[in-house]
């Protein structure tokens, strides 16, 4: 069977304002998972989830306890991946036609001289009014920029250099098992004299499932987002949806702005390193999404029609 990664947006797990109670992720992650168990019978699925909401919560309470110093990111990446991919695991093998789920604590390889522990870009936790920066920034010490018409925390956000589990994530597909992983784009390691160590940061999971999806060769990478296609000029009288594009098409949309950016490098670093195809659109129409009928389809300029 084909593989597809799906690499699943924050609202796919929380909605944006929607309080971080267990029972309304629970909502949300149960409606996701109702839709991606309809290709169970058809493909092998990996599963790559955002925790930005999740982490940032985490990081909040851990400053609200000051008796014990706050945990760093690298170890609440491996809290929310356990966390999150318990939720999903356990809400998947609920559908009928489901068999085996794992979650895999998953260690993402980086470049300690990544520019972006310089330059954060990363948006993690809940939204602020802007009238809070100073005093959120002399509270936590933490980095805000603007997200919409609010403020929000951003750290910094290596490109992933490799999936060190790979080989048991190739094991698991292998044996017919719905694979999570990667979950919030993987645990930050870099590479020390004898092993890996955590460092401070949180990588983009889209950029981290394109590099899974490249890795395991996959048919297809799927980003599921709140947005229904691509667009360009968006926000603009000229906005357009893309449809079927080619790698060249999107390349003056790869901006860092922590947001629509990493998305679309990470469908043109998939498509043009394995030749495969990726999407991008809602959940909603992911059916829809793998015949083409809906969201935009990225090929190789030869595929395109």
């Amino acid at each position: 069977m084909e593989l597809i990664v799906i690499a699943l947006g924050g609202n796919a797990i929380a909605k944006r304002n929607e309080p971080l109670s267990v029972e309304n992720q629970y909502q949300n992650i149960h409606s996701t998972t109702k839709l991606i168990a309809k290709l169970a019978d058809k493909y092998r699925l990996v599963i790559v989830h955002g925790n930005g909401p999740q982490v940032g919560l985490l990081a909040l309470q851990n400053a609200a306890y000051s008796k014990v110093p706050a945990y760093p990111l690298d170890i609440l990446v491996a809290q929310t991946q356990g966390m999150l991919g318990y939720m999903i695991g356990q809400s998947l093998q609920q559908q009928p036609n489901v068999t085996q789920v794992v979650t895999l604590l998953t260690q993402v390889e980086v470049d300690k001289y990544d520019p972006s522990f310089t330059h954060p870009t990363k948006f993690i936790g809940p939204v602020y009014p802007p009238e809070q920066q100073n005093q959120l920034k002399q509270q936590y010490g933490w980095i805000f920029k603007q997200d919409g018409q609010y403020i929000r925390r951003v750290v910094p956000s290596p490109k992933p250099k490799k999936i060190l589990e790979i080989a048991t994530i190739q094991k698991l597909l292998n044996d017919n098992t719905i694979v999570i992983c990667n979950g919030g784009g993987g645990i930050p390691v870099i590479s020390i004299d004898h092993g890996y160590q955590g460092v401070e940061a949180v990588i983009d999971k889209d950029l981290s499932a394109a590099q899974l999806a490249i890795q395991l060769q996959a048919d297809h990478l799927m980003i599921l987002t709140d947005a229904d296609a691509i667009y360009e000029n968006w926000g603009t009288p000229q906005q357009k949806a893309l449809g079927h594009v080619d790698t060249e098409r999107l390349k003056p949309l790869t901006i860092d702005d922590g947001a629509i950016g990493p998305k679309v490098k990470s469908v043109i670093e998939f498509v043009e390193k394995t030749g495969n195809t990726a999407y991008i659109g809602t959940l909603t129409d992911i059916e829809s999404l793998l015949k083409g009928q809906k969201g935009t389809v990225i090929k190789n300029h030869s595929m395109v029609k």
